[in-house]
């Protein structure tokens, strides 16, 4: 049994499918007291504030995953969660026909052990449609998500290529979090 520390549903929802035992313990990290240019630097950064939290509250009872998540525009540019549905069309219209990567930072801690990991997935887009933007804004699914993205939704048609893990883009990168789990058992 690990504690996930994240609200995420969909980070929830891969560890359920992958099988992995879990409780949701989401922790309040402010996100925006970050300053980093370098969206890896940013990523990790978030998920250890995410994870020094979770081990304030919860100590190390059970072993604490966090993980935290960017989008990164041809650009260079960080495309974080979205302020509002102007802030989402910005981002979406970097992303429409373009390639970005998604990067994620995850931490892995317990009483003896201490994983982390970066990872990144690339996906090469085609140029969204405004009658699918404009649907995908007003179903608000883009809300709390970093860059606006969806791979396992809105954007999944308009994918032209992937290199990566889609879990990863999703927000956690659940097959090199089970090698560890596995690597423990052993």
């Amino acid at each position: 049994m690990i504690r996930l520390c994240s609200s995420s549903e969909t980070r929830a929802k891969l560890l359920h499918d992958f099988g992995i035992d879990f409780v949701q313990s989401g922790v309040d990290f402010d996100e925006d007291s970050i300053i980093a240019t370098c969206s890896k630097e940013f990523v990790y950064l978030a998920s250890v504030g995410k994870l020094q939290k979770a081990e304030m509250i919860y100590a190390l009872e059970l072993p604490l995953l966090s993980a935290d998540t960017v989008v990164v525009g041809s650009n260079g540019e960080i495309l974080r969660k979205a302020k509002d549905e102007e802030d989402a069309r910005y981002i979406l219209s970097v992303q429409s026909g373009s390639k970005i990567s998604i990067i994620t930072a995850m931490h892995f801690k317990g009483s003896k052990f201490y994983f982390n990991n970066i990872s990144s997935t690339t996906y090469q887009f085609l140029e969204f449609k405004q009658s699918d933007i404009d649907a995908y804004i007003k179903s608000g699914d883009w809300m709390g998500k970093a860059g606006a993205c969806m791979v396992e939704g809105f954007c999944k048609p308009y994918i032209k290529s992937v290199h990566g893990l889609e879990s990863n883009a999703m927000g956690l990168g659940v097959e090199v979090l089970q090698g560890w789990i596995d690597f423990l058992k052993n």
